[in-house]
């Protein structure tokens, strides 16, 4: 990192690789205006050839900058003169500089400024000291406090007789130092009216501006941070950080807040010290080629990057071996369809690398299951026991670094998957060859039905056949190096998944010959960038939830393509739990996520239902029904995959009932197409082929349900969200959805009569109004199952800390007996559809039923958190809403080493949003109605809403809304209003504005 440094010409640079270098011009990059800068130049357009990123930061103006640099870089690095003390950028190309930011003064600021600079003068002369303006420039204005001299003493002998003469003449005339005369200028500008004076000396000058240095940084790092550029990757050169004469150095002011984790170096003088943070290399002009030289060498080496060690974007572990089957887990990669866990590059005992497409399923033990595909990731690395290890998940930029140091040297890598183009994937290495060798290309998974290998033209290439007829291709080229006794390895590999039709060798050869490892990380991090621009949050006063919130929509953020068909399972692509089928998680919690930070993602995951619909209806049709049935658990063709039994330790076999019984999925299905259309405004879609979605499943439900001899509707033989009851009756969850269901498709028909007829829109409506859903008036309770209120009335807050297994620890005949629920059920309801619920509901089922929640699927948590804070109880939300979010970071279940908790992810953002947020669909109109817990400061969002971007932050008290475009919304309990692009702020009275869960 940028603590540590390496030896060149005799001075310490820092030893890590930069991405932007911003450096100040005079004294810095020149020795004085009037000097030749052909080896800057030369320099420079180097670097921009290599990739990085250069601004140059001066106090003058571009021609003097520009005709003395005279610098036209061709890219892909940029080139940007920050000049005019923070008033003006200009980028420079082949054909020469032209602005890109201006800040210019109204008349009124420039009124402003000669008032400040008169009064300045006026004073200073009314203690004899002689002084006027000498330039008028941009934004600022320059005041000369001593002629210039004529000295051509050595820089240093200059320096010292400068302060020594100005010293002099100022307590001549009563005053202590150049600091005094700051702060008399400080003075007169607020008082004329410069409301944020920039006041800067070099001790001859006194400068009263609107802009200064720190402009310039501020500039600089906020374009570098759009494209994923954070500051402890930006190299910052000058040479005058520390004071002169009392005044602090001109370069001190691109020590701006934000740029803490930035690398600071003076190659300056600096009589009298640099502060703490920067490097002092002195030597001037001369040791800054030898900075800038060295940075150069490490792209040409193929040195490995660096991350940026944001605390608040990166997750770090180290090297435990007892972990690393869960730390894999965590640090896994994914951009859809592939995944690969974060296994280390030499494997060994205690790991299980793996490397998956989410579309492609291979049959193992009679169970449909994720094919797994070759690793390309395999390095020989020398052992060491007493080596430290970190490895650095930058959630940022979607990039795993691992660092291991030891007597025996350094050795680093760094691999990302390309965000560029699916299936491309990259890896870079570095350390001493007695610890670093390059492994074999490709390793063949475990199991796989069909396995070939060949090597042709230094491409290894590899094909997986599975046992459904599906394919995935692999080529992988490896390119080695040495330089200054390092060993470099740079491997780029191509994966193609096939799960039907012909594969395409050719594209994964055209993807290896396009592939450029900069070029591709800077793509990278600006994709990066743009995702978290629809998709951040920021939780003020709680870093550790924030992170964990991050690491959950990291995670989410790659599960699914934003192209085509996305099938989204249990544990995403980072390990083969449950065969990565796709469960009612997927539609539940992981899509409404997506529908607002990754609509494109959202759509992809409907199509993996469109597309299978088919085998719905065949499904519907061998039970004697209408419509379609969607599997509990899905693969590749559609069909139920659910497994019919497991087998315990003792060898018992263990059935597994879901598959025939846990039909809410159906309804599932609809409610997530219906919540993508509300959500993103995509009408077309339930205008088009998302409407059979909705209806073919209300045409299931109604020949599922049955009338009793007073009309009532009961669905039998169901298992609900809480699959500790396995199979019972009028399950209010499922009967409840299943009403929704029909109610929503009779809506379609009705609105322009396709996907159905008239009667049947009148039949679907009359079931749905006969459905029993259990609710009691009297109470305001809805009973979970006919007959639960009936069974023991075991409270499990009372006898164990939750979250527990409540079937391991009481028994599953207990269980069964008893009023202990695996996860939410009813209250599913209120997270799902609040406005399909009575009225005021929320509170008492809340009250009943979630002490009675064991928590004992990942799933629970979350919603727990949602509802509690949607009830006014954040402080009490807080509790399932950490459990929630450290689910796999802190490995709670025991079970994060076979793969993350995806639907547990989509559930922390739903906590975010639904809850604390207090967000709703209200038609074209989005509810904000936010509540937070006492220990957060703030909570900001930004995601997309009906085609627009929006930041919503919640403070205690307030709330502001900053739209891309004009939208519609409801400030807590308060009247619609339209809030414009700039953003609105709202001051909430906490009781009024609460949300229990129905729209007014």
């Amino acid at each position: 990192g940028p603590g540590r440094s390496a030896t060149r010409a005799g001075i310490s640079v820092p030893d890590v690789r930069f991405e932007a270098l911003i450096f100040d011009w005079d004294g810095t990059a020149v020795p004085d205006r009037s000097a030749d800068a052909g080896p800057v130049r030369e320099r420079i357009e180097a670097l921009c050839a290599a990739g990085m990123d250069v601004y140059v930061v001066s106090g003058t103006h571009v021609d003097n900058v520009d005709g003395q640099l005279g610098g036209r870089p061709n890219g892909p690095g940029r080139l940007f003169l920050c000049l005019n003390r923070g008033s003006e950028v200009f980028a420079v190309g082949p054909d020469g500089p032209h602005v890109v930011y201006r800040r210019t003064a109204t008349r009124e600021e420039d009124e402003a400024l000669d008032r400040a600079a008169a009064s300045t003068v006026a004073r200073l002369a009314r203690s004899g000291l002689r002084a006027e303006v000498v330039s008028q420039r941009l934004n600022r204005r320059k005041i000369d406090l001593i002629p210039d001299p004529a000295w051509s003493d050595p820089p240093k002998a200059i320096i010292d007789r400068l302060l020594e003469a100005v010293t002099d003449r100022l307590r001549a005339h009563g005053f202590g130092d150049v600091e005094e005369i700051v702060e008399i200028a400080r003075e007169a500008a607020h008082a004329s009216g410069v409301s944020d004076p920039r006041i800067t000396s070099d001790v001859k000058h006194v400068e009263i501006g609107l802009t200064d240095k720190s402009d310039s940084l501020r500039w600089a790092l906020d374009d570098l941070y759009h494209l994923g550029v954070g500051p402890g990757l930006v190299l910052i050169a000058g040479d005058e950080f520390g004071p002169i004469g009392g005044v602090p150095g001109s370069d001190s002011m691109m020590l701006v807040a934000g740029s803490e984790r930035a690398t600071a170096i003076s190659v300056g003088i600096e009589p009298d010290g640099v502060p703490g943070r920067v490097l002092h290399l002195g030597g001037g002009p001369a040791t800054f080629l030898d900075v800038v030289d060295d940075q150069i060498d490490r792209r040409r080496a193929r040195r490995v990057p660096a991350v940026d060690p944001d605390p608040a974007w990166c997750v770090v572990v180290d090297g435990d071996p007892r972990l690393a089957r869960v730390r894999e887990s965590i640090l896994t990669l994914s951009e859809s369809p592939f995944g690969l866990r974060g296994s280390v590059e030499e494997d060994g005992a205690g790991t299980h690398g793996l490397l998956a497409a989410s579309d492609l399923f291979d049959r193992k033990d009679a169970e449909t299951t994720l094919a797994e595909g070759p690793l390309w990731t395999e390095l020989s690395v020398a052992p060491n026991k007493a080596a430290t290890e970190h490895r650095t998940l930058d959630m940022r930029n979607g990039i795993l670094l691992r660092e291991r140091s030891s007597r025996a040297g350094r050795f680093r890598t760094m691999r990302f998957l390309s965000s560029a183009r699916a299936g491309l994937m990259a890896m870079r290495a570095e350390g001493p060859p007695r610890i670093l060798t390059a492994g074999a290309d490709l390793t063949p998974p475990e199991k796989a039905s069909g396995y070939t290998t060949r090597t042709k033209d230094g491409t290894a290439r590899a094909e997986v056949r599975t046992a459904l007829g599906g394919r995935m291709l692999a080529a992988v080229r490896t390119e080695e190096g040495f330089r200054d006794g390092l060993r470099m390895i740079e491997r780029v590999a191509a994966y193609g998944s096939y799960p039907s039709g012909p594969p395409d060798a050719d594209r994964l050869d055209s993807a290896i010959d396009w592939f450029d490892f900069d070029g591709s990380l800077a793509y990278q991090r600006a994709t990066w960038a743009a995702r978290w621009r629809d998709a951040g949050v920021s939780i003020e006063g709680d870093p550790a939830a924030e992170l964990a919130a991050r690491f959950a929509i990291f995670h989410l953020l790659g599960v699914a393509a934003g192209f085509g068909e996305s099938a989204v399972g249990a544990r995403g692509v980072s390990g083969c739990a449950y065969g990565g089928h796709v469960f009612w998680d997927a539609d539940v919690f992981v899509l409404p996520a997506l529908a607002a930070i990754k609509p494109s993602g959202a759509r992809s995951m409907l199509e993996y239902r469109l597309r299978r619909i088919e085998a719905a209806r065949r499904a519907a049709l061998r039970e004697g029904r209408a419509g379609a049935r969607f599997p509990w658990e899905s693969a590749d063709s559609g069909d139920d995959v659910t497994p019919r039994l497991v087998h315990a330790d003792d060898g018992r076999a263990i059935p597994i009932r879901t598959g025939q019984h846990e039909l809410h999925i159906v309804a599932d299905v609809a409610w997530a197409a219906w919540h993508y259309a509300t959500w993103t405004g995509d009408t077309a879609f339930l205008d088009g082929s998302g409407r059979d979605l909705v209806t073919d499943t209300a045409r299931y439900w109604a020949s599922k349900a049955r009338r009793d001899r007073d009309g009532r509707a009961h669905i039998y033989g169901v298992t609900g969200p809480d699959e500790y009851h396995e199979i019972v009756d009028d399950n209010a969850f499922t009967n409840i959805m299943a009403r929704w269901n029909l109610r929503r498709a009779a809506e379609l028909v009705r609105a322009d009569g396709r996907g159905g007829t008239p009667e049947e829109a009148e039949q679907w409506s009359a079931l749905a109004d006969a459905l029993v859903d259990g609710y009691d008036s009297s109470t305001g309770i809805y009973e979970q199952f006919a007959g639960f209120h009936g069974l023991e009335p075991l409270v499990i807050s009372e006898i164990s800390r939750v979250p527990v297994a409540a079937d391991v620890l009481l028994g599953s005949k207990r269980v069964l007996g008893a009023q202990v629920i695996k996860q939410p059920d009813v209250l599913m309801l209120h997270h799902m559809i609040p406005d399909d619920v009575v009225a005021g509901s929320l509170a008492p089922n809340l009250a009943h039923y979630g002490p009675r929640t064991a928590h004992g699927s990942s799933l629970s948590p979350a919603i727990q958190a949602a509802l509690l804070a949607r009830s006014g109880r954040p402080d009490e939300a807080l509790v399932p809403f950490r459990l929630a979010c450290r689910m796999d970071l802190d490995d709670l279940t025991g079970t994060t080493a076979s793969g993350l908790h995806i639907a547990t992810m989509g559930g922390v953002w739903q906590a975010l949003a639904f809850g604390f947020l207090g967000l709703a669909a209200e038609g074209e109109a989005l509810r904000v109605a936010p509540v937070l817990p006492a220990t957060w400061d703030a909570l900001e969002m930004t995601f997309r809403f009906r085609g627009r971007r929006l930041r919503v932050r919640a403070e205690n008290g307030s709330v502001t809304i900053d739209p891309d475009a004009p939208l519609v919304v409801r400030p807590g309990a308060r009247p619609l209003t339209k809030v414009p692009v700039g953003g609105a702020t709202f001051v909430l009275d906490g009781d009024e504005d609460a949300w229990e869960g129905e729209t007014p």
